[in-house]
């Protein structure tokens, strides 16, 4: 027996042993009764095995974890040393490559003529509405229905709207029972003069100088551009050497006012505003007296952009147009709805509902070059009698243009 009583493990029984019968001493000694001592000195020597095993996996998480933080330390340092090199070399190139090449967009938007400007801004219009009409006549020997029904259906989708397009194949109908219309050849042509009558109708031209102060009233829906479209009028009447104020009567909008003043320190122009939610008809009244005593050759004055469908806003559209009045006689002396040409007929129903509550003068129509709706400016000068005064053909300040419909048919039905 002595070969088992020489292996290790006997001696850690018997060292067990020991320190159990030390652990039922300790408990004798503090009144534990003795059928219990034996299995409370298992259970303390128990939970002290595990503590000090549990000590010992963190100490080698912990020696671990900070092994791998040095390894990660060192590639961090080689990778910022890779990087500072790269940058150095950098650096030290020759001045003359790292010269930044002119941006030619940029030149050649500057250099674009207003004709090839209009050109850019129609030309999804002109895909919708021209380059259709043009396929279709190409594909036909004769005027017959079906290419008169074809025909109706471009034009309508192409936002001309029904009462429009009912007028103008009506015109065809009418000049092929003449036999002034024979071959499908004619009708693009008869289209243009059509189209040209349509928007060279007789109306009130904008002239400025017809008033001292001459007070625009700048009227709109939510999200057309009506801001925006005042300050770059506003400095387009500066360069032309105008004195102008703005008002800023969307008193309802917040950080409306602030968004007008950061377009008159564009355009060096002096802002009448009030605080936010104040009544619009205040601020109309002391834009008025502000343009009087200042001299101002154009009052231009903004006002809370509003749902068409909403009659009590309508109302206060009147009351700001009676307070103008009565400050300056004769005043607004043009009322300018601003429309967004991407939203179409919904364009059309605004222009009528605004029309029934204060008589329009004028339309901006705006984001004409994002749409191939560009159709709508016929429409509404067909249905209202209203004209087109300024068109949005791109995002820069002087994007907003006065429209010339000779120039509008010619950029359209250009083939080229």
């Amino acid at each position: 027996m002595e070969w088992f009583r020489s292996l290790p493990w006997v001696d850690m029984v018997e060292w067990l042993n020991a320190v159990i019968l030390s652990l039922s001493q300790l408990l004798a000694s503090v009144g534990v009764p003795e059928e219990y001592r034996q299995l409370a000195a298992f259970a303390i020597l128990y939970l002290g095995v595990t503590v000090v095993v549990l000590l010992f996996v963190l100490f080698l998480l912990k020696s671990f974890r900070r092994s791998k933080e040095s390894d990660d330390g060192i590639a961090q340092a080689e990778e910022q040393k890779k990087q500072t090199e790269k940058h150095d070399a950098i650096e030290f190139e020759p001045a003359e490559e790292s010269v930044l090449e002119p941006e030619p967009e940029e030149e050649l938007e500057e250099s674009l003529s207003l004709l090839e400007r209009l050109k850019r801004g129609l030309s999804k219009t002109q895909s919708s509405l021209v380059g259709r009409v043009d396929s279709l006549l190409r594909s036909r020997t004769s005027i017959d229905e079906d290419l008169l029904e074809e025909l109706e259906e471009i034009l309508i989708t192409a936002d001309l709207g029904i009462k429009t397009t009912q007028q103008l194949i009506g015109s065809l109908e009418s000049s092929q029972a003449r036999s002034e219309l024979i071959s499908p050849s004619q009708v693009r042509q008869l289209l243009i003069d059509e189209l040209r009558k349509i928007l060279t109708f007789e109306s009130k031209p904008l002239d400025v100088t017809s008033a001292a102060p001459f007070v625009i009233m700048v009227i709109g829906v939510n999200g057309v551009g009506k801001t925006t479209t005042i300050g770059k009028l506003a400095n387009q009447f500066a360069l032309d050497g105008k004195k102008v104020i703005l008002g800023a009567g969307d008193t309802f909008r917040a950080a409306a006012a602030e968004q007008l003043q950061i377009w008159g320190e564009r355009a060096e122009v002096e802002v009448i505003s009030h605080t936010e939610g104040a009544d619009p008809s205040a601020v109309a009244f002391d834009a008025a007296k502000a343009a009087v005593a200042r001299k101002a050759d154009i009052l231009l004055l903004d006002t809370a952009g509003r749902l068409h469908t909403k009659v009590n806003l309508m109302e206060e559209l009147k009351k700001i147009r009676r307070v103008l009045d009565r400050e300056i006689p004769g005043a607004p002396h043009e009322v300018l709805l601003v429309l967004d040409a991407t939203t179409g007929q919904n364009a059309l129903t605004q222009a009528q509902l605004f029309n029934q509550a204060v008589p329009l003068d004028g339309i901006a129509l705006t984001k004409l070059d994002g749409t191939a709706k560009g159709g709508i400016i016929i429409a509404i000068a067909a249905e209202l009698q209203v004209p087109v005064r300024f068109v949005g053909i791109g995002e820069k300040i002087d994007d907003l243009r006065p429209f010339d419909a000779e120039m509008f048919i010619s950029v359209l039905f250009d083939s080229e």
